[in-house]
Parts: structure tokens; C-alpha cells; sequence
């Protein structure tokens, strides 16, 4: 009868003290680890990156929101030049580059949901909860970095309102033309001196949260809905293009600037 014992050296696996590391059995045989060289490498350089990527990247706060930001929009045509919107109703036009609130105002009661400007950036639009589309001046609040004084009383009410049929969530300008399009229970085609939309486009969807036109094909544009589909519609046309269905909801969509036929869709299955 044979016994086979397994010893082992407490030396070796254990630590002195519980502030000691734990002692790990490694094989350093350049046989077994024929990768070992090429990944410390690979390790190496993503560590120089990292720290080139979180080399002090924060410049400065834009402080003056006196509750949580919603949206944030660039100007147009100003590199200077950013509107953010609060859920207390009030929008903040700021200066980047000196670091300064140029005009504050208060465009609605409620959440903001969105904002954009027209392709001029004469004017800012903005739709909270209900339905009303409000167009605000935005021209003359851009400085350019010159101060100026502003009358508060003149860019305290709107230009304009448009009162939809239903709740709105997100809203888009055309690049070109004076037209806008609103998502929400439906999707309707706005201009901006009517009273009523032009066209309703419905494609089997209870309600759309984000629409985006095209930069370079200007009349196409992109939405995305609960129901987990991302449709395109051509608003020369009356029905919508074409309906893709994607396993989980998307949450935003970026079109590319250069390409026409592509664009970026931000999914809740973390891509």
C-alpha cells in the first residue's frame, strides 16, 4: 500500500502580516508566457495614454444654473458661443471665451426638453413638457467677446409660439429653410411663421424622443421611438422613408457632417 503526500511550505503562500500582499505562485518559464513581452508593452503605452488623456483636461465651470442642466446647444455660426437650458425653465446664453453668462432668461415653467437654433442663428427655439414650440432672439445676444449692454424687457417674451396637437420631446431646424420638425406622440413638420404644422408623418410608434435633420442631405431626417425602431423620413415627401427595429432603445443620433448616408446612434445596450 502506497501513501502520496502533498506538502507544502507555509513560507511561500502565506504573509507575515495582514498588511503584507498576498503571495501569488507565478511561472516565469519565457515557454509558457510566450505573449509576456508584447502585453507588458501594450500595458505600458495605454498607461502613458491614460495619463496624457487625464492631464488636467477641466479648464473651467460655467456656473449659474440654479438647477440641474437639461440641454446644451452650440451656436451655429459663433465658436464662442453655447446655450444650455435648466429644468426650471431658464436658458443661459454664454460666452466661452470669457467664461461669462451673456443673457439669462426664462422661457418656460417647466423642463426644457429641447433647443436648437435656425441656420442663420437669428433665433433660438425651445419646447418644454407640453406642447409649445417658443422662438426667442439669439442674434443680437452674441457678442463676440465685446461687452455690451443688453435690455432684459426686450428678450423677456418670444417672437413666436406654436402650439402643438401633443406632447413634444425633441426638436430639430432645417439647415437651409425656415422649417422645423417636432417628435413626441407624433411627428410634425413646422414652419416657422404658421400656426399649424405642414405635414404629420406616423409610423406605428406610441411616442419618438429624438429627431435630427441631415447636415448635408437637408431634407432627410432621422428619429428614434419606444418602440426600439430608428426611421427616416424626407420631409418633400409624405410618408416616412424607411423603419429599422433594433433589439434595445436608442437614446440619441448624430448625423456626420461630411458623409450624408452615415450617422451615429447611441444605444442602451452600451454601444
Amino acid at each position: 500500500m502506497k501513501v502520496k503526500v502533498i506538502s507544502r511550505n507555509p513560507i511561500d503562500y502565506m504573509r507575515e502580516t495582514k498588511h503584507d500582499i498576498h503571495k501569488l505562485p507565478r511561472n516565469y518559464d519565457p515557454q509558457l508566457h510566450p505573449f509576456d513581452v508584447p502585453r507588458e508593452y501594450k500595458r505600458a503605452l495605454n498607461a502613458v495614454k491614460l495619463d496624457n488623456v487625464f492631464a488636467k483636461p477641466f479648464l473651467g465651470s460655467l456656473e449659474g444654473h440654479t438647477d440641474s442642466v437639461q440641454v446644451m446647444m452650440k451656436h451655429p455660426n459663433s465658436l464662442s458661443t453655447v446655450v444650455t437650458a435648466a429644468a426650471d425653465g431658464e436658458v443661459k446664453v454664454w460666452n466661452i471665451a470669457t467664461q461669462k453668462c451673456v443673457h439669462t432668461f426664462q422661457a418656460h415653467d417647466s423642463i426644457v426638453r429641447s433647443i436648437c437654433s435656425s441656420s442663420s442663428g437669428d433665433h433660438l427655439f425651445t419646447i418644454d413638457s407640453s406642447a409649445h414650440i417658443k422662438q426667442w432672439k439669439l442674434n443680437e445676444l452674441i457678442t463676440g467677446g465685446i461687452e455690451q449692454e443688453i435690455d432684459p424687457d426686450e428678450y423677456a417674451e418670444p417672437v413666436n409660439t406654436l402650439i402643438g396637437s401633443s406632447v413634444t420631446m425633441s426638436l430639430d431646424h432645417h439647415r437651409s429653410r425656415p422649417l422645423l420638425i417636432s417628435v413626441g406622440e407624433k411627428v410634425e413638420l413646422w414652419e416657422e411663421t404658421r400656426s399649424e404644422p405642414l405635414k404629420t408623418f406616423q409610423w406605428g410608434c406610441d411616442s419618438t424622443h429624438v429627431v435630427k435633420f441631415n447636415p448635408v442631405e437637408v431634407d432627410v431626417a432621422a428619429s428614434a421611438g419606444s418602440d426600439r425602431g430608428i426611421t427616416l423620413y424626407d420631409v418633400r415627401q409624405v410618408t416616412p422613408l424607411r423603419k429599422v427595429v433594433m433589439q434595445m432603445k436608442s437614446n440619441s443620433i448624430s448625423w456626420n457632417p461630411m458623409e450624408a448616408y452615415t450617422f451615429t446612434v447611441a444605444n442602451e445596450d452600451y454601444e
